[in-house]
């Protein structure tokens, strides 16, 4: 296996031809259905989303009935721990997780998400949504990336499509390149934000926190304010990404 720096610049070297070429191969139109935005019978919907990516929801346009408007949002509305690692114990969270997943409401389905009365769904901040969402339903197999929502349905070269009912429509190349592009600075985000947290990360031993949370600014709280030191923020390097 490659180091998680090798991986990187395999996802830097993504050529976004290439990858539209594969994602028309394999076709997608989203239906607004909702699958990828909602929760699963007892299992709540659990997308991971990077700090940079909360700060940014924080701040973006658009409320429903289960987020506050930008003005009184916080970290807590948008996001919350991986529950992965984490156990319950009377009622309460406890334990060490690594990065966070988009906030729930009482359902289990994004907080941002809604639908109309015709059961049609749409997303509240679609414009600021993370990139795990703006690429869903692919992805790319290098090591260190995310592979949503179980194993893969179809395949073309590098890219994977998972479960979704939009997939093998006719896509055009237009929206083909902007998914290709989303997609290539989505694998090197994830790549960059895997190679923070190892970094980063040191053991909570012992401390007040009955949660903590690791992710590619250090140990954090609940409410992603850092439980001691300085954060290191890596929102300047995502952005800088190579997208052509």
């Amino acid at each position: 296996m490659q180091s998680l720096e090798a991986e990187l610049e395999s996802a830097r070297d993504l050529a976004i031809d290439e990858l539209a070429d594969a994602i028309e191969s394999i076709g997608f139109e989203c239906t607004r259905c909702g699958a990828c935005c909602t929760g699963h019978g007892e299992d709540e919907h659990t997308a991971t989303v990077f700090p940079d990516e909360v700060r940014e929801l924080e701040d973006a346009d658009g409320e429903s009935d289960t987020v506050p408007e930008p003005d009184e949002r916080d970290w807590r509305d948008v996001a919350r721990p991986m529950p992965y690692g984490l156990e319950e114990r009377d009622g309460d969270l406890e334990g060490e997780t690594f990065e966070w997943a988009l906030q729930t409401d009482g359902c289990g389905d994004c907080v941002f998400y809604e639908e109309d009365d015709a059961g049609v769904g749409a997303c509240v901040a679609h414009d600021d949504r993370p990139l795990i969402c703006r690429t869903y339903p692919f992805s790319v197999a290098l090591a260190g990336t995310s592979q949503p929502m179980g194993e893969s349905v179809d395949e073309e070269g590098i890219v994977r499509a998972h479960e979704c009912e939009g997939l093998g429509r006719d896509i055009s190349r237009e929206d083909a390149e902007e998914l290709a592009r989303g997609l290539k600075e989505r694998a090197v985000r994830e790549l960059e934000e895997a190679i923070g947290v190892r970094d980063n990360y040191e053991p909570a031993g012992s401390t007040a926190e009955s949660v903590v949370v690791h992710d590619s600014e250090g140990a954090k709280r609940i409410d992603g304010t850092p439980i001691e030191g300085e954060t290191r923020d890596l929102s300047d390097d995502a952005h800088g990404t190579d997208r052509n």
